[in-house]
Parts: C-alpha cells; sequence; structure tokens
C-alpha cells in the first residue's frame, strides 16, 4: 500500500500539520480570488496608479462628455444644454466634403508610409545597440539618439528647414557646385518622406528603450545553447533574439496601429502652409481648421467621433490578429 505525503514531507517524518490531524489549506488559483483578496492583495500599486488614473480622468475621460456637440448646433454662448439639437447633420455634411476624405486618404498614406519605414528602425538600431560590448560606448549612443525625443516640433522643423529648406545647407552646397537647387520643406510629392524622417529621428530613440527592455528578459543560457549547437550571430539572432522579442513587437505593433490617425498633429500643423492643405492635412488638422478654426465645433467634433471610432476598430483587429498568432495583444478578449 502506497503511503501518501503533503507537499514538503519526508518519509518517516510526520509534518506538524499532520500531526495536528488536518491538511495543508490549498491556495486558490488566481481566477477564483475574490475582488476583495485582490484588492487587498495589490492595494500598493493601485495607490501607486491613483495619480496617473486621477490625470486619465480629468483630461482624457471627462472632455470625452463633449461629444455631443457633433449632434448639436453648438452655439459656446449658450452651452451644451441649451443648443440646438440637429441629430446626424454634421455627419451628413463630414461625408459629403471632399476635403473630409482628402484628408482622410492623406492620413491613411502617412501612416502607412510610417508603419513601414518608422516602426522597424527602433528594432534594429536595439539590436545594434545590444550587440556593442562596450557599456560606455552603449551609453553615449543611446543618449545621442534619446535626445531628440525632448526637442518640440516647432525646433525639429526648424533644424530640417536650416539643413534641407530653400536656403539651407543642402542647397548651399549644391548651388556652389553648380547643380539646381531642391526645396525639400515645400515639395509635396516627397512630404510623406520628410514627415516620416522627421519621426525617425525625433522617436527612434525613444522607441529603442522598450525594444532593450524586452532584450534583457531573454534567457541568455538559450545564446549559449545554441552557440554550443554551432549557431552564428545571425542565427542567434533570427532563432532566438527575435523569438524572444516577439511579444513585444506585436505589443507595440497592436499599438501603432490603434494610433494609426493620428500621424502628427503639432508636426503637420507647423509644416502645412509650406506645402499645402492637399498634402498636409490629416483628421486632426482638418477638425482643427474646419471645426475651431471656422468655430463650427460640432462639425470639428464630428469628425473627432469618425476617427475615435475607426482607430477603435483597428485597436480591436489588431489585437484578434495578435491572439490569432498566438500572442497576448493588449488585451484579453
Amino acid at each position: 500500500m502506497a503511503s501518501t505525503l503533503a507537499p514538503g514531507d519526508e518519509p518517516g517524518v510526520t509534518s506538524p500539520a499532520r500531526r495536528r490531524g488536518h491538511r495543508r489549506r490549498p491556495v486558490p488559483p488566481e481566477n477564483r480570488l475574490t475582488w476583495r483578496i485582490r484588492l487587498r492583495r495589490d492595494r500598493t500599486l493601485i495607490l501607486m496608479t491613483l495619480p496617473a488614473i486621477g490625470l486619465l480622468v480629468v483630461f482624457t475621460y471627462l472632455p470625452m462628455l463633449g461629444i455631443v456637440t457633433a449632434f448639436q448646433f453648438y452655439d459656446p454662448l449658450v452651452g451644451i444644454a441649451d443648443s440646438e439639437w440637429i441629430g446626424l447633420e454634421n455627419f451628413e455634411r463630414l461625408f459629403g466634403d471632399p476635403l473630409f476624405w482628402g484628408a482622410l486618404e492623406n492620413t491613411l498614406y502617412l501612416s502607412a508610409v510610417q508603419l513601414v519605414l518608422y516602426f522597424p528602425i527602433p528594432i534594429m538600431l536595439a539590436l545594434l545597440l545590444n550587440s556593442v560590448l562596450n557599456e560606455r560606448v552603449r551609453a553615449v549612443i543611446q543618449a545621442v539618439t534619446f535626445l531628440p525625443h525632448f526637442f518640440s516640433w516647432v525646433l525639429v522643423v526648424t533644424i530640417f528647414q536650416q539643413m534641407f529648406g530653400g536656403a539651407g545647407l543642402l542647397n548651399q552646397f549644391l548651388r556652389d557646385h553648380g547643380m539646381g537647387t531642391w526645396d525639400l520643406m515645400t515639395d509635396p510629392d516627397t512630404f510623406a518622406l520628410l514627415v516620416t524622417s522627421q519621426v525617425v529621428w525625433k522617436d527612434a530613440g525613444w522607441g529603442i528603450i522598450v525594444f532593450l527592455a524586452a532584450l534583457t528578459a531573454i534567457n541568455q543560457n538559450l545564446y549559449e545553447a545554441a552557440a554550443v549547437d554551432g549557431a552564428g550571430r545571425w542565427r542567434r539572432m533570427w532563432h532566438v533574439t527575435l523569438p524572444g522579442m516577439r511579444g513585444i513587437i506585436v505589443l507595440m505593433l497592436v499599438l501603432r496601429l490603434g494610433n494609426a490617425l493620428s500621424v502628427g498633429f503639432e508636426q503637420l500643423l507647423i509644416q502645412r502652409a509650406g506645402v499645402g492643405h492637399d498634402a498636409a492635412d490629416v483628421l486632426d488638422t482638418f477638425a482643427y481648421y474646419y471645426g475651431i478654426g471656422t468655430q463650427d465645433y460640432g462639425y470639428g467634433a464630428a469628425a473627432g467621433i469618425f476617427k475615435s471610432v475607426i482607430s477603435l476598430l483597428l485597436l480591436w483587429g489588431a489585437n484578434a490578429l495578435a491572439h490569432r498568432f498566438g500572442e497576448d495583444g493588449l488585451y484579453r478578449s
């Protein structure tokens, strides 16, 4: 007859719990914990997040009450309660406006260009930095690439203007060598590449931080085992590093797709006069110029609601696709 031992007991040794005549109480699984137990367990983390939640409520969720103006002929002098209710008239005007469809086309085009040309760059830079063995050199490179993130868009556009504008260094070099000039800052045909290069220069260093953190979480024993099996540097990167980063890459991609219709309001607002509204108008600038700028607040709110709904659908679709590939994504459905 086989003897049964409680976890932690040794043969021939009776645990205190068994001497008292009862077994150790099993720990309930995570999904059976009551909200009171979870609240008591996570109270420190909850207290730490309260300031961020307060800011989110005050500056994000409370202003959402103003979306009712999209269904009104809103007059700020009388307020929301007394403004005329017009139903879906603002949306009918919106969908019949060629300028709106042009802004939507520009938004999708700029978002696609930035997704293809910008999104992989922080990943590649993180891989390059991770391969640098000298800690001091790595810190210097990371600081140099991270610094532009703190520059305002006014400063970033000014620097690009001094480099690639009509009187910038590039055209000065071309004139000195007897070649034709090219004002990149006012060329609508290359505006998408210009905007993307500005985003890369400003924010690529910021994106490196997330992917470097993902690299540190990879088990180093996997690299040693791959090296023992004869895998070179490239094969270790392909079979160990990239699979180890796949979860965070998918998560950042989901967030990127959810924010795809926000392609830089301030950045485009500054450069709109140089390239014209046909190339620089996106949904955000459309809502600003043709809503707030013309004091047609309900019309601008309707454009904002349309953008929010499409962004929500993109986020949901990207998260469902992440689940289809076996990743956690942003949330569990």
